[in-house]
């Protein structure tokens, strides 16, 4: 059981915690604002079933009339998807108004880890995280992400930074906050669409069952914070790295001369990058995303 009013888990959810079962969470945002629809809604549905073919039960999260809800229904999944854009785009900072006035909320990366540690979920699976972006410098625009993982006892698989971002920034500010960042298989930070950005990574671990025993590891010396664990897409799905940094380059320029900034920033550029891809992005976040979620499942059950 959640430990306050306003957060609901499903039965599903509810009877894998008293029977201690592995538990996955999975967030909204990639629901209603990273996929047009339906191809949002199938790709949360699938990696429900993925999840659970790999051993674990998926929690999919988000915020419904003001509950924060771990583990959505088929129809829930559904309303957010086809809502889209209408749904606020929830970070740790909207929870509390959302919570307050009833709304609807699809839940970023940070929200859905707060989600997570409300139900004792250690493990959540993603596509990217957010991080430090260009010219960062200047504009202070740092996803709430960052911190999230430096104070919130989760552990997150994706496929590393979505490479919109300055990688380099990205990987300096974890450190600054004492995040643990362990490549799967990989001596190097993936780059979202492509598999290598020749930026290294502290730790490289090739099994499931030793991250597993790291989480637990910083659950024994009473860690705060959480883990990030970066898995590169499947080779199968890589983009060619000149074609995927000339489009980000091009959405980038596109988005200054529109004066997109904030939490506008991501749902406008890859939108771009898909149309300037020819729809080719779209299809290798989808299948990194279930990539992620296998992971993600495998050491959940490692736990």
């Amino acid at each position: 059981m959640s430990n306050n009013q306003f957060t609901v888990l499903s039965p599903e959810v509810e009877e894998a915690k008293r029977t201690g079962k592995p538990i996955v969470a999975l967030e909204s945002t990639i629901i209603s604002h990273g996929m047009p629809y339906p191809q949002n809604v199938e790709t949360a549905l699938n990696c429900q079933r993925i999840c659970r073919e790999n051993g674990a039960v998926p929690a999919t999260c988000a915020v419904i009339d003001g509950k924060i809800c771990v583990g959505l229904t088929d129809e829930q999944i559904d309303y957010l998807g086809r809502e889209g854009q209408k749904v606020t785009k929830a970070s740790r900072r909207d929870l509390p108004l959302l919570i307050a006035l009833h709304k609807d909320g699809a839940t970023t990366v940070a929200a859905t880890m707060i989600a997570a540690a409300q139900a004792g979920i250690r493990v959540f699976a993603t596509g990217g995280i957010g991080g430090v972006h260009r010219g960062a410098e200047t504009t202070m625009d740092i996803s709430a992400d960052l911190e999230e993982l430096a104070q919130t006892p989760v552990c997150v698989v994706c496929a590393g930074a979505k490479s919109i971002l300055d990688l380099n920034l990205t990987m300096e500010y974890l450190e600054t906050k004492g995040v643990p960042v362990i490549g799967f298989g990989t001596d190097e930070l993936p780059a979202f669409y492509t598999r290598k950005s020749g930026i290294g990574v502290p730790w490289r671990i090739d099994e499931p069952k030793e991250i597993a025993g790291a989480i637990n590891a910083s659950r024994e010396i009473g860690y705060r914070g959480g883990m990030l664990v970066v898995n590169p897409i499947p080779e199968e799905y890589s983009m060619d790295a000149d074609v995927i940094n000339k489009a980000i380059d091009e959405a980038i320029e596109e988005a200054k001369e529109q004066g997109i900034k904030g939490k506008e920033t991501t749902p406008f550029l890859l939108a771009k990058i898909k149309d300037i891809t020819g729809g080719e992005s779209l299809a290798s976040n989808i299948q990194l995303v279930y990539n992620n979620v296998r992971l993600a499942a495998q050491i959940a059950a490692s736990l």
